[in-house]
């Protein structure tokens, strides 16, 4: 498992395109996996015949384990399969293969290629007096790949001594305590003989004989590993992994770092609209989507030229407030994952067509869960448009490492003064979250108030801008 970028430790293996057996050649997307991140398609770097896929679909894995074993050498033999998608590293110097005569063609694959699978693998406990296998002692022919750890079921393919303690992460442990499991007594299936959260359960469950188990497995096996179904309970408990982890990890951070303030402007958006509507027709946007959210985000474009203090962070290490030139411009976007936000580079330099077309294809490509890691990276500011779900606004978090955040409510008809008459109008309501460590209340209000005068007289976009 190559690692990503970002630091990332961990990625679920989504879907395998190869199985043992079929021959694959380097640079071949073998299979994708989700970080906390995004989607990501992998490549093999070795030409040769699948041996061995090592871990299932839905199964998360750690930065420098080896997946996948390739035997880049059909039909020899006396030689196992020894190539695998992991570190040359973590292959013992004397089970490795000889390197070839001449360099193989390699094409570029992800970031990180050759994380040390030692940096991920958990030393193997042992009593006291206890001797540790040696690489030396293995039996010849064995795949060397299968000595890091991978031998039997996932674990490391050696008994644990007796009396040792089982190995099982701190909320493992408080969920068997809770349950008044016994740790000692449940078989591990997680990677290294660690005991998971679904050992825990499978040991509470009654015996298979029972009718209610045998009910029970074919439901369980259809939701996969990824559900918890506890018998006899009326809830579903679903790991949080993936995206879903990496966006609480992140709200939270962000709600108890940053000292939020949010302001909201409610205004007639009559103009905007039928401005959205002549555009649709303009040759200019031929091929491009035209949207509401378009001119919002060029709106805030324009505010932020004028009031470029909003678009800075605030640097803890350094003490220091940097402000950006340049805008990164944040997408939150639903996706079956979950929430992500990846951002439009340079979005305050590109015209009005060229924002249409980055918005079009950030969305399809968020959609359609293909979204790349560096395309999150490095936002300065962002909107989210919570009024396409019909709700008229909320009190959005700051996307970490930002200052600002602006939500676009649901536009809707309603009764509104208009020159000196009451009239059927088109209003929205904008909400502004900002750092106010970074935004004092002045600053803040001013970009609020420019992107509502910008919107509620869109001829502004061009005196303004």
């Amino acid at each position: 498992m190559p690692d990503v970028g970002e630091g990332l430790t961990e990625a679920e293996i989504l879907k395998w395109y190869v199985k043992p057996g079929d021959t694959v050649t380097d640079g071949q997307v073998v299979c994708e996996v989700e970080t906390a991140k995004a989607a990501v398609e992998l490549p093999i770097p070795f030409d040769g015949v699948v041996h061995e896929i090592r871990f299932p679909e839905g199964e998360t894995v750690d930065v420098g384990t080896a997946i996948i074993s390739v035997d880049t050498t059909p039909g020899a033999p006396d030689e196992a399969p020894a190539a695998a998608v992991a570190p040359a590293a973590a292959v013992p110097a004397e089970a490795a293969p000889a390197a070839p005569a001449e360099p193989a063609k390699r094409q570029a694959v992800l970031v990180g290629y050759g994380v040390s699978e030692a940096s991920t693998v958990r030393r193997a406990r042992r009593t006291p007096g206890a001797v540790p296998a040696q690489p030396a002692d293995r039996p010849k022919g064995r795949p060397a790949a299968e000595l890091n750890g991978h031998g039997v079921n996932g674990a490391t393919g050696l008994a644990a001594p007796a009396g040792d303690r089982p190995l099982a992460k701190p909320p493992v442990r408080k969920l068997a305590k809770d349950l008044g499991i016994d740790l000692s007594s449940v078989v591990p299936s997680g990677r290294d003989g660690t005991i998971t959260r679904e050992d825990v359960h499978a040991a509470l469950a009654p015996a298979p004989s029972e009718p209610a188990a045998v009910a029970a497995a074919p439901a369980a096996a259809a939701a996969g590993p990824a559900v918890v179904v506890e018998p006899g309970a009326r809830e579903i408990r679903t790991p949080i992994k993936g995206v879903r982890k990496a966006t609480a990890q992140a709200m939270v951070a962000s709600a108890f770092t940053a000292p939020h303030v949010t302001e909201f402007v409610t205004f007639d958006i009559t103009r905007t609209m039928k401005l959205v509507q002549e555009l649709k027709l303009d040759p200019a946007f031929e091929g491009r989507k035209v949207s509401p959210l378009l001119l919002v985000a060029k709106a805030l474009l324009v505010a932020i030229r004028r009031n470029p203090e909003v678009n800075a962070t605030w640097d803890e290490a350094g003490q220091e407030i940097v402000r950006k030139d340049y805008v990164n411009l944040g997408i939150a976007a639903a996706t079956p994952r979950g929430l992500i936000v990846p951002n439009i580079k340079d979005a305050g330099a590109k015209t009005l067509p060229e924002l249409a077309t980055a918005l079009g294809e950030l969305v399809a490509t968020a959609r359609e869960g293909k979204t790349s890691p560096a395309q999150m990276q490095g936002g300065t500011v962002t909107i989210t448009n919570v009024g396409v779900f019909g709700v008229d606004t909320g009190t959005p978090i700051l996307n970490p490492g930002e200052s600002a955040i602006l939500a676009f409510g649901a536009v809707k008809d309603m009764p509104w003064v208009h020159k000196g008459k009451v009239k059927v109008r088109k209003v929205t309501t904008l909400a502004l979250s900002f750092d106010h460590r970074v935004v004092d209340g002045e600053l803040g209000s001013k970009v609020l108030a420019d992107v509502a005068a910008l919107l509620e007289q869109p001829k502004r976009l061009l005196t303004w801008a």
